[in-house]
């Protein structure tokens, strides 16, 4: 178990996290300034992980956040979280696969921030030591969120969802415009570099000529870049 420091949004605040539980990101920070949480709001935070988007969006007001994860360590560790930074009676954490525990909910904000990144890729790079990425294309995990979200989200609500060129980006994007039509803005684009390993890897040269992967060149390093989308129901 070690400790992560978050700076990112409503911090700083510190909170732990086990070998197995996928620590925060790039796009963990990028979502968090992209939230809009009001008073008095329901949110769901789909892929909690740690819990640590559940607990910024619990001080930026919400009401009641519930997580879910379909890891049972995760969850374990963002409810011992809550109760380390005293947000146990707003925070809620359920073990279970995407939306299927909160089937009970209709939430006001949605968090859709699970694994988008190509088996291949997050192979190479070491990410995610659970085993548990997007699947062969990175699409195909968020694609199935964004089919389970039946009526977990109120007429009006919004679903924060990331995608990103280091995907296939356009199957979720026609997968969420299905959903949501023309509904859906870009609120936050941000440039990050890929690590080495993954830049040079051959999973990566491979997908780029494929047209999954859209990455470009900044000198030496490869890029990626993230777009948070602000989708309303």
């Amino acid at each position: 178990m070690s400790e992560v420091n978050w700076t990112g949004r409503t911090g700083p605040f510190t909170f732990r996290v086990n070998p197995g539980v996928f620590a925060p990101t790039h796009t963990s920070k990028t979502i968090a300034e992209a939230l809009e949480v009001g008073p008095g709001d329901t949110v769901i935070d789909v892929g909690c992980g740690s819990g640590v988007l559940s607990f910024v969006a619990a001080r930026l007001g919400a009401d009641r956040v519930v997580g879910c994860d379909i890891s049972e360590e995760a969850v374990e560790m963002a409810r011992l979280n809550a109760r380390a930074l005293g947000l146990e009676e707003r925070c809620e954490f359920r073990v279970g696969s995407l939306l299927d525990p909160v089937r009970d909910l209709r939430a006001d904000v949605l968090i859709g921030d699970v694994s988008g990144i190509p088996d291949e890729i997050a192979q190479v790079a070491g990410w995610f030591p659970d085993g548990r990425a997007g699947g062969p294309t990175g699409a195909e995990l968020p694609s199935a969120m964004l089919e389970s979200i039946g009526e977990t989200l109120k007429r009006g609500g919004h679903l924060y969802l990331p995608t990103g060129t280091i995907q296939d980006e356009r199957t979720i994007l026609a997968k969420a415009r299905e959903l949501f039509g023309e509904r859906m803005q870009a609120v936050i684009e941000r440039d990050f570099p890929l690590p080495d390993v993954v830049g040079k890897s051959l999973a990566a040269a491979r997908m780029m000529k494929d047209g999954l992967l859209n990455l470009h060149k900044r000198g030496s390093r490869f890029l990626w870049r993230l777009r948070v989308w602000r989708c309303e129901r």
